[in-house]
């Protein structure tokens, strides 16, 4: 697998006004090639296929050449790639996986990191959940709310102890990432347990934004 088989791909449909407003989206924090994501799928569908991508071990040299790239459609390839090939993530994975949350760090990679890969490794090894309790004290803002979000799509499976623990701990950071990560956190438990997120929030001195957020469907 070679990055410059996808940039001959992007390159042919780049389109340099998208570009420009995608960039603007994102803050400016990124170049893009202006590939929205239902034509970057059907493009990296076909290579995917092509690469047999699922069905053989994970090839990290490629996802951390997909991270160096400047345009921003590479990192969504390489979390896409990841997600596909998750049967083959390995418990010691979420060294590589914070390196790959501490760099480029926006919303957009982490957060699809921390539900659909780091999520993954800490159901599939369930020790690895002592590593999510270190990270929700790491300095980085981006760590704390990938440990944060990680739970999202476990629903009955969710480590309800746990998951008010950690919001619990960051209820007066003011921090905005922080602050909707615990809404966001607990509004998708609230799908499963509505009455124990109601308690939870009414006794919780949260942020006014964690509060809206996370009841935004309760009440």
């Amino acid at each position: 697998m070679e990055v410059q088989d996808l940039a001959t791909q992007f390159t042919l449909i780049a389109d340099k006004e998208k570009a420009v407003r995608m960039s603007a989206y994102m803050k400016n924090r990124f170049e893009f090639f202006g590939i929205q994501t239902p034509e970057r799928r059907k493009v990296v569908s076909t290579v995917f296929k092509e690469w047999e991508v699922g069905k053989k071990p994970i090839d990290w040299k490629f996802v951390f050449d997909l991270w160096k790239q400047s345009e921003r459609e590479y990192q969504y390839v390489a979390v896409d790639y990841l997600i596909k090939s998750k049967k083959y993530l390995s418990a010691d994975d979420l060294t590589q996986v914070k390196e790959l949350i501490i760099s480029k760090s926006w919303w957009d990679t982490v957060d699809a990191i921390a539900s659909g890969v780091v999520g993954y490794i800490v159901r599939t090894f369930p020790e690895q959940v002592k590593m999510m309790d270190d990270w929700i004290e790491d300095d980085n803002m981006w760590v704390k709310r990938t440990a944060l979000l990680h739970q999202l799509s476990f629903k009955e499976n969710t480590d309800e102890e746990r998951l008010f623990y950690y919001c619990e701990k960051h209820a007066s950071d003011k921090e905005f990432f922080i602050a909707k990560a615990i809404g966001w956190a607990l509004r998708e438990y609230g799908k499963t347990k509505p009455q124990s997120v109601i308690t939870f929030v009414e006794k919780t001195p949260l942020q006014n934004l964690s509060k809206r957020e996370a009841l935004k469907h309760l009440k």
